[in-house]
């Protein structure tokens, strides 16, 4: 049976306890006093309910699950039971971490406690032999790797079958994504089930979250073993003072940030949504603060090796704040971050809860601001249905499987099936997860065992994850006290109210302005609105249903192009949606804005149109009317191109599919030469430009430069 025990403040949750504490041996005790006095200083002792933890795994075939606060010390448990199973002559740990971030730090802090230890992930390739040479022959005693890496079938063969019986602690850290009922649920992440299954079970387990309520916990405790102990222990933080805004636009909100940054305490971290958004919000900042306030976008697009140097700045406080995805969080740690601010909100209390808990982990006091967005609902029920298998499609790709000769690889599933290649590998690993297929070096492949959709399941979890939406948008409204409302949905029985955040005290933390000034949102949107995004040309054909595979001829290819509002641009928005709507002042200003960016663009190229004409696609007149302007300021000819109408491909299309259709649906191109400006009112794949540029340089173009009004995501 599942057992809670007492935390350290002598409160308890859940069931009573069943057990008294358990306690080391004062040999154990010293061992893992020296692995925390060397973390923490000489006067660092390991906590009541820590040490609980520790001697629970330092006995052969335990099962223990912790779900504590941030800054509570987790990691502190898995280091000195480590050491006090190596010490008694137990094989090596194997940490199994969510981010490269993680992994970074880890390794240095074991190394501080007299552990060694090392991390395979792709940013060290050239190491892998001599770190896995050194784990078998048993010179280390912690390996850190990523769930995929759990997943890597070279990896699973070379390492995990030699070193299955002989681990002594095996680590999930942020357990919460091995359940698919968590905010955070990770397909690669139940890999761990089977690591778990291959173990000597004399193996230790230890899972551990920040960020689990009672149905998460159960999850996870019943996918440990019936046996699993869990610790659990009251999830408010003191320190962290939350606050809400709600009602800005998405450019007030950029603006706000430009304005509150430097009244902000310490350094922090301002989350938003999109790559897009964190690029946007620096130049935002740097506009208004120029280089007096160091900022810097903090994406997973980034190398390794520059996402690491960032993460250094913020440690150090070289910089005020990382403007960052969601990429910047599990396992980020500065005990003193001042501040977190959110430019939108998660989809749900628990991942919002993981992300603010980065702050005041050693101060008395953080602040904590949710700039909320009226796009947030559209987001969340994306997030909501994103994992949600569709019965229809796995059929269709468990039968080009099952029909294939032999191993499929993803971009052949995706051409075969016409479903998207993101798609096509999401739907791979929750199909692994069941044992379904498996991968191979060549590819996937069917195993036999068939596949049955849970309906019941995956609708019990699309109506919790609306449940956690509906709860977000309570927290916006300031239906109760912040704190009691995130620790409540987390389950935590002593959920009180704070006194300190807005609702409790009735406004806002003293010294932060509740809206941005006129002047910051005109300056903000006046800088964001003079850059244009690079727009990328395509270089290989689809294939598919397209037929033509392989790269794109030079003579066919678009030049380099520019993107006005790329996405959810704040700049844009309003009057985007003006524009669309016939608004000729709105049209003026787009039309301005494309002038000054073609402007821009000759001077930086070097290369100046000899005609211009404009594609509309989406049956509106936008673009023939900014290409109209053009034409009067640069003394140009042109035309409108014809689009031929018919039922365009949904959102889940393939690449091949939508080329195949833009091929058939642009009309006849007229004899052109010299250089053409392209003006597209609206694309989200490209592929429309691509094969127009293609048919202009066929009809006689020397280069085709494309200028995109929209470019959604």
């Amino acid at each position: 049976m599942t057992e809670s025990l007492q935390s350290g403040s002598g409160d308890t949750l859940g069931a009573m306890v069943t057990s008294p504490p358990q306690q080391l041996t004062p040999p154990q005790r010293e061992i893992a006093d020296q692995v925390i006095t060397s973390l923490a200083g000489p006067d660092a002792r390991l906590r009541a309910d820590q040490e609980t933890a520790v001697a629970a795994l330092a006995a052969p075939g335990a099962r223990v699950l912790v779900v504590q606060a941030t800054g509570w010390g987790k990691s502190a448990v898995y280091w000195a039971a480590t050491a006090v199973i190596r010490a008694a002559g137990g094989g090596p740990t194997l940490i199994v971490s969510p981010l490269l971030s993680l992994m970074r730090d880890q390794v240095a802090a074991a190394t501080r406690g007299g552990l060694r230890a090392a991390t395979v992930n792709s940013a060290n390739i050239d190491e892998w032999s001599a770190i896995e040479g050194a784990l078998l022959d048993g010179s280390l005693d912690v390996l850190l790797v990523s769930p995929e890496r759990l997943a890597n079938p070279g990896f699973g063969r070379r390492v995990l079958e030699a070193l299955a019986g002989r681990l002594g602690l095996v680590v999930i850290d942020e357990a919460h994504a091995i359940s698919d009922w968590g905010h955070d649920f990770r397909p690669d992440y139940r890999r761990v089930s089977d690591v778990l299954q291959r173990l000597n079970p004399q193996t230790s387990v230890l899972a551990t979250t920040a960020t689990a309520n009672a149905r998460v916990t159960d999850d996870v405790a019943a996918q440990l073993g019936d046996a699993t102990l869990v610790l659990r222990g009251p999830l408010a933080r003191k320190s962290l003072h939350l606050n809400v805004i709600d009602g800005l636009d998405p450019l007030q909100r950029y603006a706000w940030v430009a304005q509150e940054l430097p009244m902000l305490p310490g350094s922090g971290i301002v989350y938003v949504l999109t790559v897009a958004d964190a690029d946007r919000l620096v130049r935002a900042i740097r506009a208004v603060h120029g280089d007096e306030l160091a900022v810097a976008a903090y994406t997973g697009g980034l190398p390794a090796e520059e996402r690491h140097r960032l993460e250094d700045d913020l440690l150090a406080g070289r910089v005020k704040a990382l403007i960052a995805t969601s990429a910047l969080g599990m396992g980020f740690d500065k005990p003193d971050l001042g501040f977190v601010v959110h430019v939108g909100a998660p989809p749900s209390p628990v991942s919002y809860y993981q992300q603010v808990g980065r702050a005041g982990r050693a101060l008395d006091e953080a602040v904590v601001m949710l700039l909320a967005s009226r796009l947030d609902d559209a987001i969340w029920e994306h997030f909501a249905t994103a994992t949600i298998p569709d019965p229809a499609r796995m059929e269709r790709l468990l039968q080009t499987l099952g029909d294939a000769d032999g191993p499929m690889t993803v971009p052949g599933l995706e051409s075969a099936t016409g479903i998207r290649r993101g798609r096509v590998e999401l739907m791979c690993k929750q199909l692994a997860v069941d044992g379904v297929v498996e991968r191979s070096s060549e590819g996937w492949s069917v195993t036999g065992k068939p596949w049955v959709y849970d309906a019941e399941h995956y609708e019990g979890v699309l109506a919790v994850r609306r449940r956690e939406a509906d709860i977000m948008r309570s927290f916006i409204r300031g239906e109760k006290c912040l704190m009691r409302l995130l620790t409540e949905s987390l389950d935590d029985p002593r959920s009180q109210d704070c006194g300190r955040c807005s609702v409790c005290r009735g406004e806002i933390t003293p010294g932060l302005a509740e809206a941005p000034e006129t002047r910051i949102v005109a300056e903000v949107g006046a800088v964001l609105r003079r850059d244009a995004e690079l727009l990328e040309p395509r270089k290989m054909w689809p294939g598919g249903a397209f037929g033509s595979r392989g790269r794109i001829p030079p003579g066919a290819m678009a030049e380099p192009g520019r993107v006005l509002a790329f996405a959810d641009a704040p700049q844009w928005r309003d009057v985007l949606d003006a524009a669309k709507a016939g608004d000729s002042e709105a049209s003026s200003a787009l039309a301005e804005a494309a002038v000054t960016v073609v402007a821009q663009w000759g001077r930086s190229s070097g290369v100046r149109p000899d005609v211009i004409y404009s594609l509309d696609l989406t049956g509106g007149t936008l673009a023939a009317t900014l290409a109209q302007r053009l034409r009067e300021v640069g003394r140009r000819t042109g035309d409108a191109l014809p689009v031929r109408p018919g039922p365009r491909p949904g959102r889940e299309a393939t690449g091949a599919d939508e080329a195949a259709y833009w091929r058939d649906h642009l009309g006849p191109m007229p004899a052109v030469s010299g250089a053409v400006l392209l003006v597209i009112d609206e694309t989200g794949s490209g592929w429309p430009v691509t094969l127009a540029a293609a048919a202009l340089r066929e009809s006689g173009a020397s280069a085709v430069l494309p200028l995109v009004v929209h470019k959604t995501a």
